[in-house]
């Protein structure tokens, strides 16, 4: 069978956005009361980490990041199984497959490059392959 192909990865944040959203999420990590794993990779204290956009930039494909509340039916949909955060591949033919769930993001412990590592072993398991840019 052959390999299919990923046109994008979709990572889901345990978190809402817009400034109610966000500030809710950063008074409730400072509270102990909320935690979003993938927040962890992406993110430091203050800002995107640049190692983060360094890696997307090594995929190759498109790397879209939503709050809970930003995503469209079908991500939402895809992540109902496994909860947030989570990481989906979207297939040349439209399907979102689930990556990485919430477990997994957490064992990364916050690095970009266990990440990359989980993401490339997740993409093998399923015999997916990023698309060439």
């Amino acid at each position: 069978m052959a390999q299919r192909e990923v046109v994008e990865l979709v990572g889901v944040y345990n978190a809402d956005g817009g400034p109610v959203g966000e500030a809710r999420y950063v008074i409730g990590k400072l509270l102990g009361r909320a935690h979003c794993a993938l927040c962890d990779v992406t993110h430091s204290p203050v800002r995107r980490k640049p190692e983060w956009d360094r890696m997307v930039g090594r995929l190759g494909v498109p790397v879209i990041l939503l709050h809970r509340n930003e995503a469209p039916a079908d991500v939402v949909t895809a992540v109902a199984a496994s909860g947030t955060a989570a990481v989906l591949a979207r297939t040349s033919d439209g399907t979102l497959l689930s990556l990485l769930g919430p477990a997994d993001l957490e064992e990364m412990q916050g690095s970009v490059a266990r990440f990359e590592d989980a993401v490339a072993a997740a993409l093998s398991v399923r015999d997916l392959v990023l698309a060439p840019a």
